[in-house]
Formats: C-alpha cells, structure tokens, sequence
C-alpha cells in the first residue's frame, strides 16, 4: 500500500521495512518504545551505563507476549545469579589473574554445559548467569573494591530494562488471556486435525502417509514449546497447559501407533471383511472429524462414538471357538470336534487388536484436548514431558565456551589492552548465546553480520547525529528511527539473526552518557573490541570440536539404539512416554541437519521412525509379560526374543530368526484349548511381534551401531512384500 502510494518499487531485499506484516511492526513499535523510556528513566536517575537498560530491553523483548514474559522472568534469575557468583570470584583471587581467569572460564563453561539439559529460556537463564558474571567481572578488573556496586548496578540495569519492556508490552497485550486460550486450542485442533487425516490414509493403504506422518513429529514439537508461552500469557489459570501437553503426547504416541497399523496392515491384509468394515466406519468417523472437533456439543458424541468403535474391536479381537457341526451320517473324528483357529481369522484378530489400541490412543487424545479448553475446578493433573539429555552435546558446548574464555584472557594479559576486557564480556555474551547450539558456527556468522551492520550505524550516529543534539528528546527520535527499522529485521525471518546482534550491542556502540558523548579514541577501541569479540567466536566455533552433520547424525542413531537396548532389558523398567519424548527430541534434531532431502537422508528418517515403533512394541511386550497373563510356554519365546535384541549392536538377523520362530510358536499356543484371557493375551503379543520381525528384517544397515548408516539397507516397498506365511513360518 505504502509503495503503490509513492509510486516506487520495492527493492525485493528490503521488503520488510516496507511492507511489513502486522504482528511486526506491533512488535518493532512497543520494544522502541520500551527502549526509548527504559534509556530516559536510565538517564533520569544518572546511571553510570544508562545504554544497557534499552540493550537489556531488545535482549528481552520476544515476537509473542508470552516468549517475553518467560524470557524476562528467567533474565532476572540468571542476571542474579550470575551477579552473586561474580562476587564470589572477585573476593576469592582479587589479584591473582591465572586463578581469576580459570575459575571464570570454568563457571561460564558449567553454565553452558547445563544449559544443554534444559529447554526453553531456562536453557537462556544458565548461560545468562555465565556471561553476566563474566561482564561484572570485568568491568571491575581496575576497581576490585567496587564490585558490589558494580553487580547492584547491573542488576538495577535489567531490571529496569524487563519492567519497562513488561509495561509497554502490557499495554498492547488486548484480551491477551483469551487470544491465550484461543491459540493453545487451534494449536491442539491443528494437530489432532492432521493426524486424523494421516490415520485416515493409513487405513486405506495410502504409502504417501507415511511421509506425511513423519513431518507431524516437528509440528508436535513446536506446539510443545509454545503451550508454555500461552501459559504465561494466560496468567492465573488452572491445568490447561499440562493437559495440553498430555494432548500431544497422546498424539506423538498416536502417530507411531499408525506406523505399527500400517506395517501389520501390509503384512496380514488379506480378505478381512469384519476388519474392512469396522476400519471403513472409522474412516467415516475420520473424513468429519475436523468439522466436528471445534464444537463444544460435539465431543462428547465423538468419544461415545470412538468407544463404541472400541468395543466392536475388542468384542472381535476376543477367541471365540466354534464347535463342528457333523453332517448325517458322519461322524466327526476327535480332531475336528473343535475348529483350529486358522491363521486368516488370527491374522484379523490382530488387526482388530490393533486398531482398538489406536482408538483408544485417539479417545485419550480428544479427552486432554477437551480439557485443556476450559479450566476444571479442583483439578491437580500434571504432565511432565521427558526431554533427551545428550552429554556429549554438553561437554562440547562447555568446553568451546571455557575455552573462548581463556583465549580471550590470554590475550588480555599479553597485550594489556585497555579494552581487552570488553574483549572478554562481548565474546562471554556472544558465545553463551550460542553456546546451546548444535551448530552455532552459522549462527556467529549471522551475528557477526549484524555486527558489522551495527558498527557502521553507530558511526554515522556517533560522529554525525548525537553531537547536534544536547537533549533527551532530539536523541530519541534519532534512535527511536534507527531501532524501529532494527526491530522490522527483527520481525522478519530471514534478517533476525542478525538483527538481534544490530539490536543487542548497537546501542552499547553508541556509548551514550548523561553530561557527555563518546570521543573517537574510544569508539574505535570499544567497537574494535565488540567486532574482534565476534570474529574469535567464529574461529573458535569452527576449529574446536567443530560440528559435522554425517558424524552427529551417526551419534545420534548410536544413542537411540542404545537406549533400544535398554528397553528389552529385563532388568529396566522403560515408559512409553519417555521413550517418545527422548525419540522425538533426536528426532526434530536430525531434522534440523537435513540442508536437501537425498535418498541417504530419506533413509536415516524412516530408520529413525521404525526404531521408534520398533521401540514402543518392545516396551508393550515388556507389559503383557509383567501382567503375567502368558503361560510360561508363551513366555519363553518372548524373552529369548527380547534377549536377542538386548544384545544385538552389529546385526539382527539372529534377532529377527528368533522373533520368527517365536510368531511360530504363540501361533501354535493359539490353537490350544486356553482361557479366552491367555489367548487374547497371546493375540497381543503376536500384533507386537509382527511388527517387531518386519523392523528387524528391513533395517539391518540402520540398527546396526558399529557404523555410520549409507541407507544401503534392505526395505520393502509395498506390493513387494513376500507372502506372510512364508516370512513369519520360515525357519
């Protein structure tokens, strides 16, 4: 509007100045704001460093309102925190630098190792507290008498800084409660919505869902980051966040359910009709599920519709004998006076098995969305989400900020550089805010970027713009200007990377004080230092412990197979949850690798997902063996099959034998004259272990741990499968 308006077109690179999108020009408007007050007040009350309040504001100030309020909340702890352990060192080694310097190094490097293990802005909190007491110290290396009014100073900066942001951001925050709520449960009806589909394909032997079913663990694992935000932004509410999360869990579970569906559906369909119409009404249900699912009036009837659907299957997964009726004049012979099950009518009782558990899986997950809508009176539900805690990504990510630490300690006390201290706190802040990234070398590159982009901004401003103006007001509409435009680069995907630089330290560039402005001296050192605190931390991120995608993709297969291994250990007590949750989390890791999708990358992704079922069906076998249903003849089989995969880190083939021979066996148990509750225990073992052998048989090259996967393993294409009885009676 603005560029048909004057006539002009948009040069294709700065369209988000021009023609930016709501939500950021909001955000650009009241972090300026914020900045421009917290800056006034900062100079008001005559700060000593009155341009790290509106810094500390655009280190806060998040695109929603919920990101800010947590990031604000977890800034404060980290600044304290971070403020007490810089006046422990201080006082401990107040001149002795080769002591000083490790020991900070060392907590910066702890910090950064921690960080790993949480998500969210707690991960931003610890490295906060690393590189804030890092700054405090510092700043105070001439003056180690002052450090208590240095550390309350810089508490009082922040604090200023998060107050103001919080206010401005309060007054945009219109209906912020309810848009809260909204948002969580459009969130919770995009996924349920989208699984429906992907089950509704899957039952109709659509191999195309599978693809589709993979991409739905990222979109999961967004929703699960953002239901804590909406928490916030919701302010005094009930439970509605953790039955949110209960939800998705639901769903995660749900989609590796389908995997499970889509294997024995390959490997048993044949000529079902029961099954084939029972699946067919699911589908119907299915086809109006995302029509049906925002109305309030409407749940209800869907899970007493879904129960029903679940008792057909039980009722049909549940052994019935049939006695054999003798026509005139024969007489039927010992054998035939009870029909053996055939392997047809077992087969359907597995589907049948199988197809209730995945109901079952949809009920739970509509149950927690209903009640994450509206807030339940005396409810006590918690949800806790298991994360996977790579410690390997920890040492690396401590040791490359320690080390950076000691790099720039070195060069401070050879030099004796006046600012070689600032050398210090910039590359401390710089390498803690990338410090938790798996691969921060792109990421210091964006930022040094901005860096650049900020330099020559506040050398224009400094030599140019604020010598002419004596007063408060001038100043601010000199940089109101200049950090709107920072804050629409902010908003916009491509450019905020380096805008948080240009946001962060171009206002430390400046070096406004209250009676006078920075001389040239002292420009070009200070920034010499901020531009030489981001190049090193370029260096440092690219020659220590570098990170290398082929080599991290195979950590990351070796620690699933591990823990793999773990769960047929009888001696572990694994949950399904957290097995989900750790899978999950390699899982949108190895997707945040992926540059181009080849046939290698496809291959490690269905890999990845197949050791999840396969997972999850060993963790279910582990249940029906603790409910000791199974005769010991049943149990046997399964143990030496868990067994096998316990020890198996090379090669499965003897594992997928077993798996067959014990499909065999429980086969055979199932034409016994057993209790109806032994033999549906027995039909779900064989569901799970159906799975099992087909996981085992085509993914030999994957679930071999010895060495990096090429995708050269054997997989089955639909339509290529051999005959059933021929895989699962082979011997």
């Amino acid at each position: 509007m603005i560029t048909r308006f004057l006539n002009f077109r948009t040069p294709s690179f700065f369209y988000w100045i021009f023609t930016p999108s709501l939500d950021g020009f909001l955000f650009a408007l009241r972090t300026t704001i914020a900045a421009c007050l917290s800056l006034g007040i900062a100079l008001w009350l005559e700060l000593d460093s009155p341009i790290w309040a509106p810094m500390t504001v655009w280190s806060v100030a998040q695109l929603s309102r919920g990101e800010s309020l947590s990031k604000a909340r977890w800034r404060i702890i980290g600044t304290l925190t971070g403020g007490v352990a810089a006046l422990v060192f201080v006082g401990i080694y107040p001149q002795a630098p080769w002591l000083f310097f490790p020991l900070i190094a060392l907590w910066i490097g702890l910090c950064s190792g921690l960080a790993t293990f949480v998500s969210n802005f707690r991960s931003y909190a610890l490295v906060l507290s690393g590189y804030t007491c890092a700054i405090i110290c510092m700043d105070v290396v001439p003056y180690t008498g002052s450090i208590f009014m240095f550390a309350v100073s810089r508490a009082s900066y922040i604090i200023l800084g998060v107050l103001c942001e919080a206010f401005i951001g309060l007054l945009f925050a219109f209906n912020q409660d309810r848009l809260a709520h909204l948002k969580i449960r459009q969130k919770l009806e995009t996924a349920l919505t989208l699984v429906a589909d992907t089950l509704g394909h899957i039952l109709q032997r659509d191999t195309s869902a599978l693809t589709e079913a993979r991409k739905l663990f990222g979109t999961i694992l967004s929703i699960n980051d953002q239901i804590e935000f909406a928490e916030l932004e919701m302010g005094a509410h009930g439970h509605e966040g953790d039955h949110a999360r209960a939800a998705l869990a639901a769903v995660s579970a749900l989609l590796s359910r389908s995997f499970g569906m889509a294997t024995r559906l390959e490997l048993l369909s044949s000529n079902h009709q029961d099954f084939d119409t029972v699946a067919k009404a699911f589908r119907q249900l299915l086809q109006g599920f995302s029509t049906r699912l925002p109305k309030e009036e409407e749940i209800s009837e869907l899970l007493a519709e879904l129960q029903h659907l679940r008792d057909i299957c039980r009722r049909y997964a549940t052994p019935h004998r049939q006695k054999v009726i003798s026509t005139p004049g024969q007489t039927a012979t010992p054998e035939e006076k009870t029909t053996i099950i055939t392997h047809s009518a077992l087969d359907e009782r597995i589907l049948f098995s199988s197809l209730g558990d995945l109901i079952g899986d949809l009920e739970e997950a509509i149950t927690e969305y209903h009640a994450s809508t509206h807030s339940v009176r005396g409810d006590h539900f918690q949800f806790q989400r298991h994360t996977y805690r790579d410690g390997r990504l920890a040492f690396n990510n401590g040791f490359r900020a320690a080390l950076t630490i000691l790099v720039t300690s070195f060069i401070y006390e050879i030099t004796a550089w006046s600012n070689g201290n600032t050398l210090i706190s910039i590359t401390a802040l710089i390498c803690g805010l990338f410090a938790t990234k798996e691969n921060p070398v792109l990421g210091t590159i964006k930022f040094l970027k901005g860096l650049a982009v900020g330099w020559c901004v506040a050398w224009v401003l400094c030599f140019i713009f604020i010598p002419m103006v004596t007063t408060y007001e001038p100043l601010i509409l000199i940089l109101s200007s200049v950090m709107m435009i920072g804050g629409l680069a902010r908003a916009n995907p491509a450019t905020a990377p380096a805008a948080s630089a240009f946001n962060l330290l171009m206002p430390l560039m400046l070096g406004i004080q209250n009676h006078h402005v920075i001389d040239e001296a002292k420009f070009y050192n200070t920034n010499l230092a901020i531009i030489l605190a981001g190049v090193t931390a370029v260096l440092i991120f690219r020659s220590i412990l570098p990170f290398n995608r082929k080599a991290e993709e195979f950590r990351l297969r070796r620690a699933t197979l591990r823990e793999l291994r773990n769960l047929a250990s009888l001696h572990s007590n694994p949950q399904i949850s957290a097995w989900i949750g750790h899978s999950t989390d390699r899982f949108s890791r190895l997707l945040s690798h992926v540059t181009t999708m080849t046939p290698r990358v496809e291959a490690g992704i269905q890999g990845t997902l197949a050791t999840l079922t396969l997972g999850l069906n060993i963790i279910r076998l582990r249940g029906l063996l603790n409910r000791e249903y199974l005769p010991e003849s049943a149990r046997r089989p399964i143990m030496l099959v868990l067994h096998h995969i316990e020890h198996a880190s090379r090669h499965h083939g003897r594992a997928a034998r077993m798996t067959r021979a014990a499909i065999r066996r429980l086969r055979e148990l199932d034409t016994q004259d057993h209790e109806a509750i032994i033999r549906l225990e027995i039909t779900r073992a064989l569901t799970h272990l159906v799975v099992v052998e087909h996981t085992l048989r085509t993914n030999e090259d994957f679930l071999d741990a010895s060495k990096p996967f090429l995708g050269t393993g054997f997989s089955v294409s639909p339509g290529h499968e051999p005959p059933h009885e021929a895989v699962l009676e082979k011997a």
